[in-house]
C-alpha cells in the first residue's frame, strides 16, 4: 500500500500538494492577482541553496506588477529551523522580498517583511 506522506523530525509532512492553509493562502493571491495587486504566482517552485545539504523551499513565489519578486512564506506556527532558514534566505538573496504570512481569525492575513526592512 503505497501512501503520500513521509515522516521527518518526528511530524508528518504531506510529500505532494498544499495544507488547508496554505490553500486559503492561495486562494488570496488568485483574489490579489484579479484585482491586479499582483501579476503571478507559483507554489513550491524554488528550491535556495542555503549551504551544503541545506536547501529552503518557500512556499510561493510572487511576482508583482513591476516584475520583482517576493517569496512568501506561511505559517500556522514557526518552528525553529523553518524561523532560521528564512532569516538566511533573505540575508543571502537581498534581491528578493521574504514575507512571512500567517492567519489571525480576528484580522485576516498577518504579512511582514522578514527579516523586517523597507520594501
Amino acid at each position: 500500500m503505497s501512501h503520500n506522506y513521509s515522516r521527518a523530525k518526528g511530524r508528518t509532512v504531506v510529500k505532494y500538494g498544499m495544507n488547508q492553509l496554505e490553500k486559503r493562502y492561495a486562494d488570496h493571491l488568485r483574489t490579489l492577482q484579479l484585482a491586479g495587486e499582483i501579476h503571478s504566482f507559483s507554489f513550491e517552485r524554488h528550491n535556495l541553496k542555503l549551504a551544503d545539504r541545506t536547501y529552503y523551499k518557500p512556499d510561493f513565489e510572487v511576482m508583482l506588477p513591476d516584475g520583482s519578486i517576493e517569496f512568501h512564506e506561511v505559517k500556522g506556527f514557526m518552528m525553529d529551523d523553518a524561523n532560521v532558514k528564512i532569516k538566511v534566505a533573505a540575508a543571502q538573496f537581498p534581491q528578493y522580498v521574504f514575507r512571512l504570512v500567517r492567519w489571525d481569525k480576528w484580522t485576516g492575513w498577518k504579512i511582514k517583511p522578514y527579516p523586517p526592512h523597507k520594501k
